[in-house]
Order: structure tokens, then sequence, then C-alpha cells
């Protein structure tokens, strides 16, 4: 494939994920969105007892978290940022055991709170917007 096609082939992902247009409030939606997804993926793959597969939807669910963390601005957080930050460690924690144990009930506890944080976020986003 020549560099064109590819550069083409790569512009066409990208819009079709929307990523080229998006703000940063939009990019962190996405980001929840698709931890959202693969953290129940990874509930599905622990239920039929695909473990290799399930391994690797918990590791790039804590990869998405570990992005999350990267984006937290401690400065002008605060304490928002900080308890994002705990809340974060912990999710990533309670996915190792679930990836170690095989437990979905950890996975759910994290969909849950992720929809959670996602809500909040969403409402932000929905500010940013109207304004």
């Amino acid at each position: 494939m020549n560099a064109m096609n590819q550069l083409q082939q790569y512009q066409s992902v990208n819009r079709e994920t929307g990523v080229i247009d998006a703000d940063p409030h939009k990019l962190i939606q996405m980001l929840y969105d698709g931890l959202i997804e693969r953290l129940a993926t990874a509930r599905g793959f622990i239920l039929r007892q695909d473990f290799e597969a399930k391994n690797v939807f918990i590791n790039k669910s804590i990869e998405i978290l570990e992005g999350l963390r990267s984006f937290l601005n401690h400065d002008q957080g605060g304490e928002l940022a900080v308890n994002l930050d705990n809340l974060y460690q912990y999710m990533e924690l309670q996915l190792f055991n679930a990836n170690a144990d095989n437990d979905a009930d950890k996975v759910d506890e994290v969909i849950k709170l992720v929809k959670t944080v996602k809500d909040g976020w969403d409402e932000i986003r929905a500010e940013v917007v109207k304004s």
C-alpha cells in the first residue's frame, strides 16, 4: 500500500471515530465510552471462561484508566483531581483483582463507577456546549 492510500485510510478511520474534530471534553467522553465497552467485553469473556481474551480486555481497560489519570490537571483540578486520581487507582486495583480471580462482580463494580463518573462528565459537557 502506498503512502497516499495509507494516509487516506488513516483519515477515514479518524473521521469515523470522531477524533479529528473532538475537543478535550469529547475526547474524555470517548475514553469513558471505550472503557465501558472494553469492561463489558472483559466481563463476557470471564463468564465464558475465555481467560486469555479476558486478560487482553482488562489490560486495555487498565491502559485507558492510566490515560485518564494522565489527563488529570492537579494544579487546576484541586481536590476533584485528587479524588478522581484515587478513584481511578481503586478501579485499576479492582481490575487487577478481577483479572487474577476471574471475578465478574469486580468488573461490574468498575463499570458502575465509570458510568457514574461519565454521567457527571456528560453533564459538564452539556454545559460547555451550551455556553
